[in-house]
C-alpha cells in the first residue's frame, strides 16, 4: 500500500493506512451502533472520501441512506461534525435516533428556548457532542462561529444543500450565510448532500459552498419501492377516503395547495374515524410541533400538509403520498413523493390531476414580475403537466427529466405500466379540432374550441355565431374527456401551440396543417377514464410468516417509543420487526443476527421483544426457523419463510449471475442481494457458498468462529483483522450452522 497522502480535514497528512485504518472503524460503528452488516456501495465510497480528508457533493434519493455518510464519519474523527439543515423537525427526529442508540448527539435552532440553547452550548465548548445539528440562520451570529473554532470541527454536512441555489425549487435565504465557512474554516472538510438538482443548481451550490474540487457522488434516483399513479380529479375525496379505508394501518401524508384544503380534508378525513390532523404555516409553532410529533410517533396516521410549506420529518414508513393538487414542478413532486417508502418497503405515490388546475397554476405564473421569471415557471409547469398526462411509463419519464436512463425492474412501476394503453388512430378527431381551431379563427382557447364541437348553446358561442359553423356540434361522438386529453396531446407533441401571452389561445402549427390537409396520421395511446380507478396496490399488507407477532411487536415497540418519548421506529423499523416475525429469534444469538440490530438496541430492548416471540412460541407452537433446520429430516424439505424476491435471487444465483450482475438485473443494491443469500443459506437453501467466499478465506473465517464463537459477528472480524468484510462472515457462519444443523447437502457446494 502507497503512502500517497492527502491533506485532512484535521489539518494532518492522511495516508491510506490512515483511511484505511478509519475505514474499518467505520465499518465497526456500522455493525455496533447502527446494526448492519456493511455499507452500501456509494455510502462506502463518499465516507472513505470524507474519512481522507477531501470534500464531497452528493445527490442521494431520499431514503439512499445519505445521513450515515457523515454520522459514522463523525464517530470516527475527531472533533465534532457540523450538520446544517433547514428542517427543525428533522433534525429533532436524528438526533432522537442517535441518542437512543448512545450517541452524543444534539441540535440547536430556534424551536428551544434561550436556556436549552445555552446548556447545549456549553456541552459544545466541553468537548461532549459528536454530532451537532444546528438550522442555517445560527451563522448569522457571530458568538456561534467562534464557539466552533474554539471546540474544533472535523465536518460540515450540509443538508438539503439544494436550498443555497435560488435556481433551485427550494430556495432558502439563510443558507447564504454557509457561503463563508470555506474562508472562516479552511482546514475543515465540508460535504453537501441533496437528493435531487438540475445541473444548473449543481453548478451554482459549488460555487457558493465553494466546492470546485469536492468529490461528486452521485446514486440512481430512481426509488424501486414507490409505485406511480395518476387519477383524473373526480370526486377526489371520495377517492382519496376509498384509498385510506383500505391501508387503514398506514401512514400517509396528503399535500394540498391551499392551508384551508389542508384544513377541510384533514377534519372530513376525523369526521370518517381516522387520526388525522392538518398541517401549514399558519399554525403557531407549538401546534405545527405537537402534530409532527404525534406523526412520527404514530398517534396520528395521516398528515395534510400545504404543498409550499415542507415536512423535514425523518419518518422511513410513510406508505402513501396523496397528491391532492398539482405541484408546480416535477423537482418538488419528486421531493415531495420520495417522503413515502423511505425504509425501502412498497408505497403508493398518487397524484389527483385535472386541467383545472393548470389553469390555476398558469394564473400565479402570469403575476410573476418579469418575463424570464413566467417563462422559466411555464416551462416547469409544462414538464408537471406532461408529467402528469404521460401515458407510456412515468418512471422512465421522471427519471429521464432527472437526466437518467433506466434500466428496468421486475414489478409494474406505474399505473401506466401496470395497465398500458392501447394505441388508437386519432386522425379523424384530431381533424375535427384543429378544423375547428381553424374555422373559430385561432383567436381562442382549447376549452372553447371544445365548447363549440360538442355543439354547446352558451351565450358566448350563439352571440359569436359560431353556432353556425360547419365544426359546430360535430363531436358529440365523443365525451368531453376524450376531446380535453386530445387537446392537450396535439398541444404536448406540437400540432398546435398555446399562446400564454394571450390568454393560451391555440394555433396551428405546420405539424398541424400536415394532418389538415396533407394526409399525416395522428396515432396516440387510448383517452384515459374519467374515474382513473384501476386498483391500488396493497402496500401495508406485511410480508411476515406471523402477521399477529408482526402486529404485537408493533405494540410493543410503540409502548418503548411512548415510554422514552420517542419515534416508534428509533427502536426498530418495521423490515426488523418483519424478520422477527418470520425467523421468531429465541435467543440473544438469533436476535443479533438480524439485520438492523446492533449492540445497543440488543442492550436497551431485546428482552422485551424476545420474550413477546416466546409468548407467542408457547400459545402458538410455532417452530423457530434455526430449530425447524436443526429438526429437519431430509434437505429438500423448506420452511415458508423464504418470500418471492429472496428465491427470485436464488434462481439467478443458481444461473451464474454474479453479486453485482444480480443487483444490477434486480435494480437492488449488492448488500441486498448479500442479504438474500445469507437469508438462502441459513434456510438450508443449496448455495455454492465457494462463489461467494474462496475455499482459503471460508478456512480462516472457520479458524477465527471456532477461536471466539459465532455469536457476535464483530468479535469474529477482530480475530480475522483487516481485509474481511460482515457479508462473507454471514455467508459461512450461515454455512457451518447448517452443517451442524444435520443438513443432508453440503451447504458449500451443491
Amino acid at each position: 500500500m502507497s503512502a500517497r497522502g492527502k491533506h485532512g480535514s484535521e489539518g494532518d497528512f492522511v495516508t491510506d493506512t490512515t483511511v484505511e485504518s478509519r475505514l474499518d472503524a467505520a465499518r465497526a460503528v456500522l455493525h455496533d451502533i447502527f446494526g448492519f452488516e456493511s455499507f452500501r456501495p456509494l455510502q462506502e465510497a463518499v465516507i472513505r472520501c470524507v474519512l481522507s480528508g477531501r470534500d464531497a457533493f452528493v445527490l442521494m434519493p431520499t431514503g439512499g441512506g445519505k445521513s450515515l455518510c457523515f454520522q459514522a464519519p463523525a464517530l470516527v474523527l475527531d472533533g465534532m461534525t457540523v450538520v446544517v439543515s433547514p428542517l427543525i423537525a428533522l433534525m429533532k427526529d436524528q438526533v432522537d435516533a442517535l441518542t437512543t442508540l448512545g450517541v452524543a448527539a444534539t441540535y440547536i435552532n430556534s424551536s428551544l428556548a434561550a436556556a436549552d440553547i445555552q446548556r447545549r452550548q456549553q456541552a459544545v465548548a466541553r468537548g461532549e457532542i459528536k454530532l451537532l445539528y444546528v438550522a442555517p440562520e445560527r451563522f448569522a451570529a457571530p458568538r456561534f462561529g467562534q464557539l466552533l473554532k474554539h471546540t474544533g470541527v472535523s465536518m460540515f454536512a450540509i443538508d438539503e444543500a439544494h436550498c443555497i441555489s435560488e435556481w433551485g425549487h427550494d430556495f432558502r435565504p439563510e443558507y447564504r450565510e454557509l457561503r463563508h465557512l470555506r474562508a472562516e474554516f479552511p482546514g475543515t472538510t465540508i460535504s453537501a448532500f441533496t437528493a435531487t438538482a438540475t445541473e444548473r443548481v449543481q453548478i451554482d451550490i459549488r460555487q457558493q459552498l465553494g466546492l470546485l474540487d469536492a468529490t461528486t457522488f452521485q446514486a440512481s434516483f430512481n426509488r424501486p419501492n414507490l409505485f406511480y399513479e395518476v387519477r383524473p380529479k373526480k370526486r377526489a375525496f371520495d377517492q382519496i377516503l376509498e384509498y385510506v379505508d383500505a391501508h387503514k394501518d398506514s401512514s400517509g401524508i396528503i399535500y394540498c395547495g391551499s392551508r384551508a384544503s389542508t384544513d377541510d380534508i384533514a377534519a372530513r378525513l376525523r369526521a370518517e374515524g381516522y387520526h388525522a390532523a392538518s398541517y401549514h404555516a399558519g399554525l403557531e409553532g407549538d401546534e405545527r410541533w405537537r402534530v409532527q410529533e404525534a406523526f412520527v410517533r404514530d398517534d396520528v396516521r395521516i398528515i395534510v400538509a400545504t404543498i409550499a410549506f415542507g415536512m423535514g420529518i425523518d419518518k422511513p414508513d410513510v406508505r402513501f403520498v396523496i397528491h391532492h393538487d398539482l405541484p408546480k414542478n416535477l423537482e418538488g413532486y419528486y421531493q415531495e413523493s420520495g417522503r413515502a417508502g423511505r425504509d425501502g418497503d412498497p408505497a403508493d405515490c398518487i397524484l389527483f390531476y385535472s386541467y383545472a388546475d393548470v389553469a390555476r397554476q398558469q394564473y400565479f405564473i402570469d403575476q410573476k414580475p418579469t418575463p424570464e421569471l413566467r417563462a422559466a415557471s411555464q416551462q416547469q409547469m409544462r414538464d408537471m403537466s406532461g408529467w402528469a398526462e404521460e401515458r407510456a411509463c412515468r418512471r422512465v419519464a421522471l427519471l429521464s427529466y432527472l437526466g437518467e436512463e433506466f434500466s428496468g425492474q421486475d414489478p409494474p412501476c406505474c399505473d401506466n405500466c401496470r395497465s398500458p394503453a392501447e394505441l388508437f388512430d386519432f386522425t379523424i378527431q384530431a381533424q375535427k379540432f384543429l378544423s375547428c381551431v381553424k374555422r373559430t379563427g385561432e383567436r381562442f382557447g382549447s376549452a372553447y374550441v371544445i365548447d363549440v364541437l360538442l355543439g354547446s348553446q352558451s351565450e358566448r358561442i350563439v352571440r359569436i355565431g359560431h353556432n353556425r359553423l360547419s365544426t359546430y356540434g360535430i363531436g358529440r361522438d365523443h365525451p368531453k374527456h376524450v376531446w380535453q386529453y386530445l387537446a392537450r396531446e396535439l398541444i404536448k407533441r406540437g400540432y398546435a401551440i398555446q399562446d400564454a401571452e394571450r390568454f393560451n389561445v391555440v394555433r396551428i402549427t405546420e405539424l398541424g396543417n400536415a394532418v389538415l390537409f396533407n394526409g399525416a396520421r395522428v396515432v396516440l395511446a387510448s383517452a384515459p377514464e374519467p374515474s382513473g380507478r384501476r386498483g391500488s396496490r396493497r402496500v401495508d399488507q406485511v410480508d411476515a410468516e406471523y402477521p399477529e407477532l408482526f402486529e404485537i411487536l408493533r405494540q410493543t415497540r410503540k409502548r418503548l417509543a411512548d415510554e422514552r418519548g420517542v419515534p416508534p421506529y428509533v427502536i426498530f423499523p418495521d423490515s426488523t420487526l418483519r424478520i422477527m416475525a418470520s425467523t421468531l429469534p429465541y435467543d440473544v444469538r438469533s436476535l443479533r443476527a438480524i439485520s438492523g440490530v446492533g449492540e445497543r438496541r440488543v442492550e436497551d430492548f431485546g428482552g422485551e421483544f424476545l420474550r413477546e416471540v416466546r409468548r407467542y412460541v408457547e400459545s402458538t407452537g410455532a417452530t423457530p426457523v434455526e430449530r425447524q433446520l436443526a429438526s429437519r429430516p431430509a434437505a429438500r424439505q423448506r420452511p415458508a419463510g423464504l418470500g418471492a424476491t429472496i428465491r427470485h435471487t436464488i434462481a439467478l444465483f443458481r444461473d451464474g449471475l454474479s453479486i453485482e450482475d444480480i443487483a444490477a438485473e434486480r435494480n437492488l443494491s449488492p448488500t441486498t442481494v448479500d442479504e438474500h443469500l445469507a437469508q438462502a443459506i441459513s434456510y438450508g437453501e443449496p448455495i455454492d457458498v465457494n462463489r461467494l467466499v474462496p475455499p482459503d478465506r471460508y478456512a480462516r473465517i472457520v479458524a477465527a468462529i471456532s477461536a471466539c464463537g459465532d455469536e457476535s459477528l464483530r468479535s469474529i472480524m477482530d480475530e480475522l483483522g483487516a481485509g474481511f468484510n460482515y457479508s462473507e462472515l454471514k455467508f459461512v457462519r450461515a454455512a457451518e450452522r447448517i452443517a451442524r444443523a444435520g443438513i443432508a447437502h453440503d451447504a458449500r457446494g451443491m
